[in-house]
């Protein structure tokens, strides 16, 4: 990988594709406190694993007695992928793959994590949230992306903000220049064609894909 690339390795559930293996190969890993449990399940291996470790048993921290374990208080001001970004980012990372942040119990988790990688973006950080069957990644401002779809598999944009100037392209629910009302489900449930376009002008969105879902072909 060119830009140095990190996995964070997150609490959700993931389901482990040939996409997810094939984003996170080659790129340097830590783990937030359970989210170590993926490494095994994709063949990687952390150099850190950081967190207050509330949700790690004691047979998941014997499975990893080598790696370097960074605790924080369970009192502290960030959340433990929060916390393990930060240390990617200070290690160099300019590619993240937030792995875990779309699944699990914690919705207000998964909301964080929408939140924290726009921020991230609009930082000029690229970022992915993968869950394995879900993708998905951070519109702003003359922001503009390319994804390689399966022909007749889902993706949405989701706008966190009134979007201006929203184009998709090779999907079967076009849009030229369109401005999208905060609220509006126009932009669900979209159908890939194959390679799909997305440029916007103006706000702030959410491009999730579904590459193995073709209810909608």
């Amino acid at each position: 990988m060119s830009t140095p690339t990190f996995s964070i390795l997150l609490g959700g559930n993931i389901t482990v594709t040939d996409r997810l293996r094939a984003v996170t190969k080659g790129s340097r890993v830590i783990a937030a406190d359970s989210g170590i449990r993926h490494a095994s399940a994709l063949g990687l291996i952390p150099e850190i694993w950081v967190g207050d470790f509330d949700s790690s048993d004691d047979a998941l921290k014997a499975a990893y007695p080598k790696i370097e374990r960074r605790a924080y208080p369970a009192s502290k001001a960030a959340t433990d992928g929060e916390i393990a970004i930060a240390e990617a980012i200070s290690r160099g990372a300019e590619r993240l793959i937030l792995v875990g942040a779309l699944g699990g119990e914690r919705s207000d988790h998964v909301l964080q994590h929408y939140l924290s990688a726009l921020s991230l973006a609009e930082d000029n950080f690229e970022v992915m949230l993968t869950s394995g069957e879900e993708e998905a990644f951070p519109l702003c401002n003359d922001a503009g992306m390319e994804l390689d779809l399966p022909k007749g598999s889902l993706f949405s944009v989701l706008g966190f903000t009134v979007l201006e100037g929203l184009t998709v392209r090779n999907a079967r629910y076009p849009l030229k220049n369109f401005k999208l009302t905060f609220g509006s489900s126009r932009t669900i449930s979209n159908i890939a064609e194959g390679m799909i376009s997305v440029t916007l002008s103006k706000g702030r969105a959410m491009l999730l894909a579904r590459p193995y879902d073709m209810s909608g072909a």
